[in-house]
């Protein structure tokens, strides 16, 4: 069990909190939607792989159309998720199984093909099987991998692939991750391949065979287990995360990499995209989240909050504030107002649409603040704010007008290739290009301000679903010449990390031995203070609008839902946290029965 020392503060830092507050109000835990094992009997977690939990909406005419799956050691549960409306019933899953031999890791929905009658659903295991069931009508339709031709090592990610109802990606601790097709069998022998495209540190392949098998693409990605990975809001790019403390973001259909960024010490575990997918948080093993800009290839901002490893990060797509003002006009009614404050998926799409046109050549300026959430094996859940501050820190003098709340900081410029990237706020980008290195004439000095929480309206933005092929290697495949690959062994750095360490003790070393993602070659060990990886004070340092203790063991899970947050620790507790306004009617419910003392 994770022991937590209190930094000075006693009893209240090991206080484990049922509210907190944001500019945007209260959010207060619902002990009553708690959802976990029949039993609520904490889960011994010792050696079982970290609870997760997946949604989906099943549209039927109740109006209740939410289903929620969760693992728990052996165990899978899905349940009718009643969330702020109604109080959890434990006793009705629509669906349980207990595994033996093996555990399942992770799981995924298709939300394309998701009714009231019928779901699929792909759980990942740690014996490195993928199964596809439906656990509405009790059915396991197919297994992936089950001879362990494939991979034998653990399954860590799995998910459809946007747009598709037949194709998923499969990551692996082997540093693998495989593209299979639901119609396709896996074949009675070990698969052989083809190299199809090979690159810094990462090489694909296509299955070599008579007749179409799985797997249709294996990915060769880093040193290490390959960790997590997203999918962009589009569907076209896939950020990846590794152990070897690498983030490397590909053009999925034309298998090409984007981009890179090294961790500021040892593995990175956790990815996710803004709702524009035009930035990247991840977070990992040196205890920090990082922001990475997708279009211009580098780091922007550090946030500093927890105390050890960041176990998930996400976007709270409800919460991204998008702010149109008109430079003659400075009047609005309340019905504005009140507009600007309301949560919900209109509000979530209005606002997704609005950023797309900060790209656009409209005259009117936009901005924005991006909300996002990490939790870590700290038990503690942080929220940080990404601020215009933050994102065009040096403006040009005659833009400045329209971003008021740009920091005029009087730090020195900072030098090298760590140095900060200057970008157009009214066009940041016209082609996605990637212009690393690029610099505009006449901007202001670097500024590194510590931001948190400046006063904008909360509003919202929504998921954006995208078209992908179901055969993104159709063509291709001739053109690259076939090249041996050497075999690579497992790293881990993770056994050099000190898990109470302090940021300052944080030194250089943890790079020495990895190898380096630049298109130009570079000595490995200087990934410190490059664009790759620049020093804690070449970029901002955010701090986090709140950092507060929620459960006796380390958080596993964060999701932003449309009324209310959800977390789970991995003694297999799922909570509820209402947002500011949605508590309904379980808030007498949970005043009235609430246990004191401590909250679960």
């Amino acid at each position: 069990m994770l022991k937590m020392a209190a930094d000075g503060g006693g009893k209240e830092m090991n206080e484990i909190k049922s509210q907190f507050s944001t500019r945007e109000g209260a959010y207060k835990l619902l002990t009553h939607s708690e959802y976990s094992r029949p039993n609520r009997v904490p889960f011994n977690s010792q050696g079982s792989n970290p609870v997760r939990v997946t949604f989906v909406n099943v549209n039927d005419q109740s109006g209740n159309g939410d289903r929620i799956c969760f693992n728990v050691g052996r165990e899978l549960y899905f349940y009718i998720y009643k969330g702020v409306r109604k109080a959890a019933d434990l006793s009705k899953p629509i669906d349980k199984r207990i595994y033996k031999g093996t555990q399942p890791t992770c799981h995924d929905f298709n939300h394309l093909t998701a009714t009231a009658e019928s779901v699929s659903l792909l759980v990942g295991f740690s014996a490195g099987q993928v199964q596809l069931i439906d656990p509405i009508k009790k059915e396991t339709s197919k297994l992936f991998n089950e001879e362990r031709l494939i991979d034998k090592s653990r399954v860590t990610c799995v998910k459809w692939v946007p747009g598709s109802e037949s194709l998923f990606l499969v990551a692996h601790s082997s540093g693998n991750m495989y593209l299979y097709n639901v119609e396709h069998t896996c074949g009675t022998t070990a698969p052989h391949y083809q190299l199809l495209k090979q690159g810094n540190n990462y090489a694909v392949h296509t299955c070599k065979s008579k007749s179409t098998r799985n797997p249709l693409l294996k990915w060769m990605v880093g040193e290490g287990a390959l960790n997590e990975f997203a999918f962009s809001p589009d569907g076209k790019f896939l950020a990846c995360v590794s152990q070897d403390g690498f983030l490397r973001v590909f053009n999925f259909d034309a298998v090409e990499l984007h981009g890179t960024m090294k961790s500021y010490f040892g593995g990175l575990l956790c990815v996710c995209w803004s709702p524009d997918g035009k930035y990247i948080v991840a977070g990992g093993e040196d205890d920090l989240v990082t922001v990475w800009s997708f279009l211009d290839c580098r780091v922007i901002a550090r946030g500093h909050g927890h105390k050890s490893w960041v176990s998930v990060v996400a976007f709270d797509h409800y919460t991204t504030s998008v702010e149109e003002s008109d430079p003659m006009e400075f009047s609005g009614s309340d019905e504005d107002f009140q507009d600007q404050i309301h949560f919900g998926r209109d509000r979530a799409n209005s606002t997704q649409s609005r950023l797309s046109k900060r790209n656009s050549t409209d005259s009117r300026p936009v901005s924005v603040t991006y909300r996002f959430g990490s939790v870590g094996q700290d038990t503690q859940l942080c929220l940080w704010d990404l601020t215009e501050d933050i994102l065009f820190p040096h403006l040009p003098l005659s833009r400045t007008r329209t971003h008021t709340n740009v920091m005029n900081a009087t730090s020195p410029p900072a030098t090298g290739s760590g140095a900060a990237v200057i970008t157009n706020t009214n066009n940041p980008s016209t082609n996605g290009s990637n212009n690393s290195g690029a610099s505009t004439p006449g901007s202001l000095p670097v500024a590194l301000p510590r931001s948190n929480s400046l006063p904008h309206s909360a509003s919202g933005s929504g998921n954006s679903k995208s078209a992908v092929s179901d055969n993104p290697i159709a063509t291709g495949v001739s053109k690259f010449a076939t090249l041996s690959l050497h075999d690579r062994k497992d790293r881990h750095p993770e056994k050099d990390h000190k898990r109470n360490h302090s940021m300052g003790h944080i030194s250089s070393k943890s790079s020495d031995k990895l190898n380096l993602l630049t298109k130009t070659k570079t000595d490995p060990a200087k990934t410190l203070g490059t664009q790759l990886c620049p020093h804690m004070e070449d970029v901002p340092l955010l701090e986090p609008l709140i950092c507060k203790k929620i459960a006796h063991e380390r958080l596993t899970v964060l999701i932003f839902l449309e009324d209310c947050i959800v977390t789970a620790c991995q003694e297999g507790f799922i909570c509820t946290w209402a947002r500011p306004g949605k508590v309904g009617l379980l808030s007498s419910l949970n005043q009235a029965n609430s246990p004191s003392g401590t909250v679960v």
